[in-house]
């Protein structure tokens, strides 16, 4: 009599599971790499060049990795790190080839663009590699501006996710006279005084005062960079609370507003998800989600939702927007309410003091490294306004599925 409404049941369980499955596909570079130390040179310098990060968040991409061999020969050149970013950038393709699709080419050759032809560094079309299906089964690999010539060949395939990412080896870097040519420095911007003169001089000026973080933000602006800086209003009613902090505290507040990467709008408003700050380090995550809904971009952390209010420039290598409010990384604020203070106890006689490795523990339970102190009538714990954000986080319709709770989800249809 039910067996209709099952059937409907475990139909729709199924859908839910592979909707969450599908959606919840990613790639991370790095770790593929990882698996074989013989790519650990190829895989640093991805790294070092933040082109691992820009790897991550393309899909329908192809990385011609090469081993530590191969890495070797680039790095005797000892060529700036801007110019071996130029070259590795050439190494990715922003097109899906897996060892069966090398075979299958269109005519047997294709000329593809590369993440170094779509930043808008190469000059021209020298930014396009050849790859040819030859004779016997190889497949040689060119840059376009190589005068047609093929130095590498197919090795291996290291890993394929179908039509998202392909990583294979080459047989060397390929050498590219428009990738290797003399690269200038990215001019070198004075960030505060730009970040003063649009509405961020408060943060800019706080910025300034913390040596430790102020040379964190310039050291990574070769790279790439990107700042969420809080407007004037936001800044100022936030000062109290920033002064509680710890000194630890107060720069790992200021490089929670710091990318090492150059996000321009496009990409903030094409990309949502979770995005690492110049704060991130190891188990401490201090990162926040970008979402966007049609041209509004919002910056979540758990406590707070900020909104891009304004670009005050967005020219590679750097991008900086105002933001609404100051983010508060849970890492530092837990938004819990201080409970209230018990009345106080005697205290013990003598006999009974609690011996040293008690006394320890009981003071590492207190201990609160990057936070302010829980009497602090300023605490993000006793601010309506944050209060307010945890609900909008609710608002934003942002939605988490985790494994268990999906086949929690599955069964419960069922047993319907």
């Amino acid at each position: 009599m039910h067996r209709p409404s099952t059937m409907a049941a475990f139909t729709a369980a199924l859908l839910i599971l592979s909707a969450v499955l599908t959606t919840s596909t990613a790639h991370n570079i790095t770790h593929i790499l990882s698996q074989n130390p013989d790519f650990s040179t190829f895989n640093h310098y991805l790294t070092l060049t933040h082109l691992a990060s820009e790897i991550d968040r393309h899909t329908t991409i192809t990385v011609l990795a090469v081993n530590n061999a191969a890495m070797d020969d680039l790095i005797a050149k000892d060529l700036p790190i801007y110019t071996v970013k130029n070259i590795l950038s050439l190494h990715v393709l922003v097109d899906y080839f897996g060892a069966k699709k090398l075979h299958q080419i269109t005519n047997g050759t294709a000329l593809v663009s590369t993440l170094y032809q779509a930043t808008g560094s190469a000059p021209g079309a020298s930014g396009l590699v050849n790859i040819t299906d030859l004779r016997g089964g190889k497949v040689g690999f060119g840059a376009n501006d190589n005068e047609g010539t093929l130095p590498a060949f197919y090795v291996k395939s290291i890993e394929e996710i179908e039509n998202i990412i392909s990583v294979i080896q080459i047989s060397q870097i390929l050498p590219s006279a428009a990738a290797e040519a003399p690269t200038p420095p990215p001019k070198q911007q004075n960030l505060t005084a730009i970040m003063s003169k649009h509405g961020c001089k408060i943060f800019a000026d706080t910025l300034l005062a913390s040596p430790e973080a102020s040379h964190i933000f310039t050291d990574n602006l070769e790279g790439g960079l990107t700042i969420f800086c809080p407007a004037d209003d936001a800044f100022k009613g936030f000062l109290p609370k920033f002064k509680n902090l710890t000194a630890a505290g107060k720069i790992a507040l200021l490089e929670f507003h710091g990318v090492p990467i150059y996000q321009s709008i496009a990409n903030l408003k094409s990309n949502n998800g979770v995005m690492n700050t110049l704060a991130t380090d190891g188990a401490e995550k201090y990162d926040f989600t970008v979402q966007n809904d049609g041209d509004e971009i919002t910056l979540k952390t758990k406590l707070v939702t900020a909104k891009i209010t304004n670009t005050i420039i967005d020219e590679q290598p750097l991008a900086i927007y105002t933001i609404s409010k100051v983010l508060l990384p849970e890492e530092l604020f837990q938004g819990k309410a201080p409970s209230p203070s018990p009345a106080p106890a005697p205290e013990p006689a003598a006999a009974d003091a609690p011996a040293p490795a008690e006394e320890h523990k009981k003071k590492k339970k207190k201990k609160a490294a990057d936070a302010p102190s829980d009497d602090d009538s300023d605490s993000p714990a006793d601010s309506p306004e944050d209060a307010a954000d945890d609900v909008a986080d609710d608002d934003n319709g942002a939605v988490r599925f985790g494994g268990i709770g999906v086949l929690a989800l599955a069964v419960g249809i069922l047993l319907l």
